[in-house]
C-alpha cells in the first residue's frame, strides 16, 4: 500500500507516525511544502517572546529523525501542486531546484491546514507586516526585532494568536496596541467573560481599539501608518496580522473535492473525503459541532491529532469515527487563564437553543489554605432538559483543571445537575471539598428544584425602572459605600431576619451580593419569611467588571466622541 500525505504537522504527521504502527510494510510520503514537517505551532509567540529561547525546541521531529524512527519518506519544500483522483497521482513541485514530477497512490491524506487571512487591503504586503503561522513566520519576525528593535506593535486581531503575540510583545518592551471590528476579544467567550480578559490586558499595558474596521496600511516615517475607517489612523513600528486563518483548499477545489464552510473540506465521520481513496484532516476540513450537531469549521491542534489517527486507522482496514469537536481551549493572559469548552451563551441562542447559565466565583482551592485565586465560572444548558452545553472559567489557578472536567461531563452527555454528584480529588492545597464544578452543579439542581430563581445582567435595565420589585444589596455597609447599583437598598445578610420589617411584602425582592453566596442565603431566608426573590448570577463583582467595560464603549459611541477622547478613556 502506498500512501501520499500532503502536509505535515498535527494531523498529516500524526496519520503517518500512526500508519507505521499499523504497517509495517506501507510506503508513507508525506510532501511539505515549508522547511518543518513537525513543529509546536502553538508555541511560536512564545519563542518571539524569548520564552522560548532555542529554535529547535519548536521542532517536534525533523525528517531524519522520522526516517530514522518509522521509515516514513519526509520531503520538506515539496509542494503538491495538483491532484489527479482519476489516475490516483499527484503533481508535485520540487522548490528548491524547480522539477516537477508525478507520484501515484493507493490512498491519499490532505492536511493543508489553513493560511492567515489575508484581507484585500491597500498596503497589504509591506515589508513591516507580518502574519504568524508557520516557523519561517516566526523567525521573520524575531529577526525583525532582533534587528530594528521596534518600540510599538499593532496587532490586527484579537484571538489566540492576537493575544498571545501581544502579551510576549508586550514582555518585550514594546507598546502594543490590537485593533479589530468586533467590540470584544475572543469569540469563543461572551462578551461578560471576555470583559475580564480586557480588564487583564489593559491592566498590563495593551492597549485595545475594538469595534473599528481597518482600511489599509502604508508606510511612513520608518514606521506603518494603520488606516482606521471614519477614525484617526494608527502608528506603530510593526504591524501584525492576526485575523484569524482560511482552509488551504485550493488543491482541493482543483481536484472537485465537496467544499463546504469557507471552502473547507467536507469529510465524513471517517474523514472520507467525497472522493474515494482520498482522506482529509486539520485544519482545512469541515466538522460537526458535539454539542449542537452543525457543521463548523474548528482550528485546534487536539482535533487535528486526533483526526490523523483516524484516518490512519481507516486506511489500515479499521473502522474508526470522528464524534465532532467541542472546541475546548485554554489560553494564557499574562497572569491569567482563561478556557472554554462547547458552546456560549451567544451561539447557542443563535442555534436556537432556549438556554439558562450559572455564574460563580469560587476559590482555586480550601479558603484557609494560603494563596487560594478567585475564578469565574459560566455554565451554560439547556432549559427544561438541564443538558450540559458549555462552559467559560477565567481565573489563576485551577481553571484548566476544571474546564477539562466539564469538557469531560459534556462528552460523557451528563446532565448539568449531575455536576453536583462528581467525585473529584481533594486535599487543600488542591481544591475545597465542594469543588467548584460540583457547586455549579448544586446552583443548577437548585434551579432545577425550584430553590434559586435567577435575574442576569440582561435584566438591569428592566428591572431598575420597575417599581413594582424590591432591590436588596446584602453586602456589609462598607462594600456597599464602595459601589452599588442606583435604586438597591442595603441590608447585610447578617442584619436580615432583623430588619425584615424593612422590606415590603407582597413584592418580588431582586437580590445582590458580591459573589451570589450570601444573597443566595439571603434569598432563602426571605423566601423562608413569604417573600418571592430572584438572585443575581455572578455577583456585585461580575457586574462592576462588565458593565464598567461596556459601558466605556457604549459611553463612546453614544456620546459621538472622537477618536482620541475614546481613546483616552478605554486606555
Amino acid at each position: 500500500m502506498k500512501v501520499i500525505i500532503v502536509g505535515g504537522v498535527a494531523g498529516g504527521a500524526t496519520a503517518a507516525a500512526r500508519i507505521r504502527r499499523l504497517n509495517e510494510h506501507a510506503e508513507i510520503t508525506v510532501f511539505e511544502r515549508s522547511g518543518y514537517i513537525s513543529y509546536a505551532n502553538c508555541g511560536l509567540p512564545y519563542y518571539i517572546g524569548d520564552v522560548i529561547t532555542d529554535p529547535e525546541e519548536l521542532t517536534l521531529q525533523t525528517p531524519e529523525s522520522f526516517f530514522k524512527r518509522f521509515r516514513i519518506n519526509m520531503k520538506i519544500h515539496h509542494e503538491v501542486i495538483s491532484i489527479h483522483p482519476e489516475c490516483k497521482t499527484v503533481s508535485v513541485k520540487n522548490l528548491e531546484n524547480g522539477e516537477i514530477f508525478e507520484e501515484n497512490y493507493d490512498k491519499l491524506i490532505l492536511s493543508p491546514g489553513a493560511k492567515p487571512t489575508q484581507p484585500r487591503l491597500p498596503g497589504v504586503g509591506i515589508d513591516k507586516l507580518f502574519t504568524l503561522r508557520t516557523v519561517e513566520d516566526t523567525f521573520r519576525i524575531k529577526e525583525y526585532i532582533n534587528k530594528n528593535h521596534p518600540k510599538s506593535a499593532v496587532l490586527a486581531g484579537g484571538g489566540f494568536i492576537g493575544l498571545e503575540l501581544a502579551e510576549n510583545l508586550r514582555e518585550l518592551g514594546m507598546d502594543v496596541t490590537i485593533v479589530q471590528r468586533p467590540k470584544q476579544l475572543m469569540n469563543p467567550f461572551d462578551p461578560d467573560m471576555a470583559s475580564m480578559i480586557h480588564n487583564e490586558m489593559r491592566k498590563h499595558g495593551i492597549k485595545l481599539v475594538l469595534g473599528y474596521t481597518v482600511e489599509g496600511f502604508k508606510e511612513k516615517d520608518n514606521g506603518v501608518e494603520v488606516l482606521l475607517k471614519d477614525n484617526p489612523s494608527l502608528q506603530a513600528d510593526m504591524v501584525v496580522l492576526a485575523i484569524g486563518v482560511t482552509p488551504d483548499t485550493v488543491l482541493a477545489k482543483e481536484a472537485g473535492l465537496e467544499l463546504g464552510i469557507k471552502e473547507s473540506i467536507v469529510v465524513n465521520d471517517r474523514m472520507e473525503t467525497s472522493v474515494p481513496d482520498i482522506y482529509a484532516a486539520g485544519d482545512a476540513v469541515q466538522v460537526k459541532h458535539y454539542v449542537t450537531g452543525n457543521d463548523a469549521l474548528i482550528s485546534l491542534a487536539g482535533p487535528a491529532n486526533k483526526q490523523g489517527r483516524i484516518i490512519a486507522d481507516n486506511i489500515c482496514g479499521g473502522d474508526s469515527r470522528y464524534l465532532g469537536s467541542q472546541g475546548s481551549s485554554v489560553i494564557k493572559v499574562f497572569d491569567m487563564t482563561a478556557a472554554t469548552t462547547g458552546i456560549n451563551e451567544t451561539n447557542a441562542k443563535k442555534s436556537g437553543l432556549e438556554v439558562d447559565t450559572v455564574i460563580l466565583s469560587p476559590m482555586s482551592h480550601a479558603g484557609y489554605y494560603p494563596g487560594g485565586k478567585v475564578m469565574t465560572m459560566k455554565v451554560i444548558f439547556e432549559k427544561e432538559s438541564y443538558r450540559l452545553l458549555g462552559a467559560q472559567i477565567i481565573g489563576y489557578e485551577g481553571v484548566d483543571k476544571r474546564i477539562d472536567v466539564l469538557a469531560t461531563a459534556i462528552h460523557a452527555g451528563l446532565n448539568a445537575t449531575q455536576l453536583k454528584d462528581l467525585d473529584l480529588a481533594y486535599a487543600p492545597p488542591y481544591s475545597s471539598a465542594k469543588d467548584p464544578v460540583n457547586m455549579a452543579g448544586f446552583m443548577i439542581d437548585n434551579i432545577a428544584k425550584g430553590t434559586l430563581k435567577q435575574w442576569h445582567l440582561e435584566d438591569i435595565d428592566k428591572i431598575s425602572r420597575d417599581k413594582s420589585v424590591v432591590l436588596l444589596d446584602v453586602r456589609t455597609v462598607d462594600e456597599f459605600n464602595r459601589g452599588h447599583m442606583d435604586g438597591f437598598k442595603n441590608i447585610p445578610v447578617d442584619e436580615l431576619r432583623e430588619r425584615i420589617s424593612e422590606i415590603e411584602k407582597g413584592k418580588p425582592v431582586y437580590l445582590i451580593c458580591q459573589s451570589g453566596l450570601r444573597s443566595y442565603i439571603a434569598s432563602r431566608i426571605l423566601e423562608g419569611n413569604g417573600y418571592e426573590t430572584y438572585n443575581f448570577s455572578g455577583g456585585f463583582r461580575f457586574y462592576d467588571v462588565v458593565v464598567n467595560d461596556r459601558a466605556l464603549i457604549e459611553r463612546a459611541y453614544a456620546c459621538g466622541m472622537d477618536y482620541k477622547k475614546i481613546i483616552t478613556i478605554f486606555l
